[in-house]
């Protein structure tokens, strides 16, 4: 069965490779101080973190469960990204304690210093019911 195809747009298995491939997002997220993360906040795909901070901040992962009750489809296996962005100011670090929030482990270099003006990509894979490994994969 074919995918309906808009007005452009790549269609997986209808021949338009030439096409641009299109996703959405809506518009990223943001924390400024310390904070334990919302489930919306790390489901994003963009969190904007240490807005007008000159001091280093820790940002901690919400419990694990928080984030099956949002992603109600998900299974072993599945996978989500987040870009953590850093705009803080001066000497605004940004911690991330990725692998810290209950039902989370460090697949490899979750928990960073995120410097000011830099970015970080994140992957979340579902390992179990609610539970996630988090790779530091940008």
């Amino acid at each position: 069965m074919a995918l309906p195809n808009g007005a452009g747009g790549y269609q997986v298995g209808d021949g338009n490779l030439g096409e641009l491939q299109l996703g959405y997002n809506a518009a990223p997220l943001s924390v400024a101080a310390t904070a334990t993360l919302t489930a919306a906040q790390v489901t994003a795909g963009i969190l904007l973190v240490g807005a007008g901070a000159t001091a280093a901040q820790t940002y901690t992962l919400p419990a694990a469960s928080l984030i099956d009750a949002v992603l109600t489809s998900a299974k072993v296996g599945s996978t989500f990204d987040l870009s953590v962005v850093n705009t803080g100011t001066s000497s605004g670090t940004g911690a991330l304690a990725m692998g810290s929030g209950t039902g989370f482990t460090d697949g490899g270099n979750a928990t960073v210093a995120l410097a000011i003006t830099s970015s970080g990509l994140f992957r979340f894979r579902k390992t179990a019911d609610n539970a996630y490994t988090v790779y530091r994969v940008g």
